[in-house]
């Protein structure tokens, strides 16, 4: 007798996450698209759900290990659900910084307000995008295309430490980590 694979709840998903296990396969499930959900991630990283932000920081942790951005939005996916949600700028947000090393050899590693991590790298680049005001608006790559807005206290201690890049890159501000050249500004 062949038991049928059942879809993994949410539930079954904390579980898996609180015993410190990767996080769910989300870009091999590809059930149907059942709608619009009422959640809403605001630029500052609060999650909504019906106008109201959803205060239970483990609710928000499993909510964003299941995230999955495509070519027209967001989506919450699950093996047997697929809902639209709203994102206002990034779903994630940089909240801390820990530097190690020094010079090209130095590893920037960010932390988000969902508890994710991850080291700059060329495929966890940084970017910077300046608005119509020029006031920048620091990224970087978290996962599966999707990024965290750089908060402005993280953004202040990477200008702390930025240098100037020398060479293709001279006369740019930026920083290294993992052996890449990250410009904090934008290219004239």
């Amino acid at each position: 007798m062949v038991m049928a694979e059942l879809p993994i709840g949410l539930a079954s998903l904390q579980r898996e996450l609180a015993a410190g296990r990767r996080l769910p396969p989300v870009e091999r499930w590809n059930p149907a698209h059942c709608g619009e959900n009422e959640i809403r991630i605001a630029r500052d990283g609060t999650w909504f759900h019906q106008g109201a932000p959803i205060v239970r920081r483990e609710l928000v942790r499993l909510f964003s290990t299941i995230l999955r951005r495509e070519a027209d939005g967001y989506y919450l996916v699950t093996p047997a659900e697929k809902m639209r949600i709203q994102v206002e700028d990034a779903p994630f947000v940089a909240v801390l910084l820990d530097v190690q090393r020094s010079g090209q050899e130095q590893h920037l590693l960010f932390t988000t307000n969902v508890g994710d991590q991850v080291i700059a790298v060329a495929d966890h680049g940084l970017r910077l995008e300046v608005g119509e005001s020029g006031a920048p608006s620091p990224y970087v790559h978290i996962r599966s295309g999707m990024e965290a807005r750089i908060s402005r206290s993280v953004f202040y201690q990477l200008a702390e430490i930025a240098i100037a890049g020398a060479e293709e890159i001279a006369g740019r501000l930026g920083v290294w980590s993992s052996g890449v050249f990250f410009p904090l500004e934008a290219a004239a």
